[in-house]
């Protein structure tokens, strides 16, 4: 398990603006949360999401946006349900939240995440169970020591809003406010929040999704040890 240092410490009262009160439940749920998931969080080991990151699925941009906040993309379209589950999918997201936890200006500022819910079908939402959603809901509100502070889906189909009423009852109203829905006519909305940052699918100009997707595959097989270190953090 990680030892209780300052700095691991400081990542909760930081996400809670240093509330001693909150922080500490934070803490408690952190550990709660991954006690009560291993089927996401006792093996963090980057080769068992291999198939996903290298499909694409998951590309972190290479500046913040203007508030300081680290922008991730996630394509649902790059996601095979016949191969990964949503368990998989998650655990993505878990050893992308716990590798850039570390970095401070993160912890201060934050995390926006847009989702491009383009090729969403039946076999994507059949896996989203309640018990899934439940899991989703509670990260994204005080289980993690990340503030989320916006969630921009675009290209999102009809079949998906099912989904979405199932996890909206656990989130906290602060998330529900937070969240932006584009739709499909979403590049001019969508550069407003994130301006010069964005790849050029999504009306940037520098580099690609396949160019950012390959970075941060990079970066967390280089981060093999340190993931192997916190995936018993639970015991």
């Amino acid at each position: 398990p990680l030892p209780l240092t300052d700095a691991f410490l400081l990542r909760f009262l930081r996400a809670r603006d240093f509330d001693l009160e909150l922080a500490w439940r934070l803490l408690k749920n952190y550990y709660k949360w991954r006690a009560e998931c291993p089927e996401i969080s006792a093996d963090l080991c980057p080769r068992s999401i291999l198939g996903l990151l290298k499909a694409g699925y998951l590309g972190v941009l290479r500046a913040r946006d203007p508030t300081g906040s680290k922008v991730l993309i996630y394509r649902i379209a790059q996601w095979d349900p016949k191969v990964f589950t949503a368990y998989d999918v998650f655990r993505v997201s878990l050893i992308t939240s716990e590798l850039i936890v570390q970095e401070v200006e993160t912890q201060r500022n934050g995390i926006k995440a847009v989702f491009d819910l383009e090729g969403w079908q039946f076999s994507h939402a059949f896996q989203i169970t309640p018990s899934v959603a439940k899991k989703i809901a509670a990260v994204l509100t005080d289980s993690f020591p990340l503030k989320v502070r916006g969630i921009h889906l675009i290209n999102e189909p009809i079949i998906f809003h099912a989904v979405f009423s199932m996890i909206k009852p656990f989130l906290t109203e602060k998330i529900k406010e937070r969240i932006h829905m584009h739709g499909n006519n979403y590049k001019q909305s969508l550069l407003q929040h994130f301006p010069d940052i964005l790849p050029l699918e999504y009306g940037g100009a520098e580099f690609s999704m396949e160019d950012i997707c390959q970075e941060w595959t990079n970066f967390i097989m280089k981060s093999e040890n340190y993931l192997s270190s916190i995936s018993q953090i639970s015991e």
